[in-house]
């Protein structure tokens, strides 16, 4: 009886210990972490076009829909969506930091075409003319 007692208590830290770890590495969670610090950090689920990916910077977080089209010799994300959650925390952001967040989703998707809704799409036609 008593190694079936002490078999359930190391099951359970067993247990405990893959669940702090599952917390620990929880992609959502460093999400959380980068918007509350005000840092960069994009989530996405390659694998799975029709799940939008999500990104902070400077305490603003981005949503972005991705749209799978044909490339030369593949089908590809050739179109992504980009808005902000919240369009109120956009104060202080300049052209710069959305040309930034463009390189960093081209970077993942090499064949998309970026556009952002509004009002940032007015923001950057008035600011790359």
């Amino acid at each position: 009886m008593l190694w079936l007692f002490r078999f359930v208590i190391f099951a359970l830290i067993l247990y405990l210990l893959y669940k702090a770890f599952k917390f620990i590495t929880d992609p959502k969670r460093k999400l959380e972490l980068a918007h509350e610090k005000k840092e960069y950090f994009f989530h996405d689920n390659m694998g799975n076009v029709r799940k939008n990916f999500l990104l902070t910077y400077k305490g603003v977080l981005f949503e972005g829909e991705k749209y799978l089209g044909t490339t030369e010799d593949a089908f590809d994300v050739v179109s992504i969506f980009v808005w902000p959650r919240n369009p109120d925390q956009l104060a202080g952001l300049k052209s710069e930091d959305f040309l930034f967040l463009e390189s960093e989703i081209s970077g993942a998707y090499p064949h998309a075409k970026i556009d952002w809704k509004s009002p940032i799409k007015e923001f950057m036609e008035k600011h790359r003319s």
